[in-house]
């Protein structure tokens, strides 16, 4: 299966370094309940999250930093209405 999401966070600074390096760093998912789960820890660290699906997967989704506690949200309530297919979908 291809990846279809990704989950960028921003990355925090760690000593001096003699170079400038991108403070966001980018993982790729299966799913999108999989990018959920990554996103919620990342979100929980305190970190700015962003996500969405990468190209050419159709309908094309962005959730920007503001978005994501709903969109992670929606995620937990879906699983407490029909635990059984939250299970299904992990498996």
């Amino acid at each position: 299966m291809p990846h279809t999401w990704y989950v960028t966070f921003e990355v925090q600074k760690r000593g001096v370094l003699p170079r400038r390096r991108s403070p966001r760093a980018t993982r790729k998912f299966e799913t999108e309940t999989e990018a959920k789960e990554f996103a919620r820890a990342k979100f929980n660290e305190g970190l700015i999250v962003y996500a969405g699906t990468i190209n050419p997967y159709s309908p094309k989704q962005l959730i920007p930093s503001s978005s994501i506690p709903s969109w992670i949200e929606h995620a937990k309530e879906q699983e407490t209405a029909d635990p059984d297919r939250a299970q299904e979908q992990k498996e």
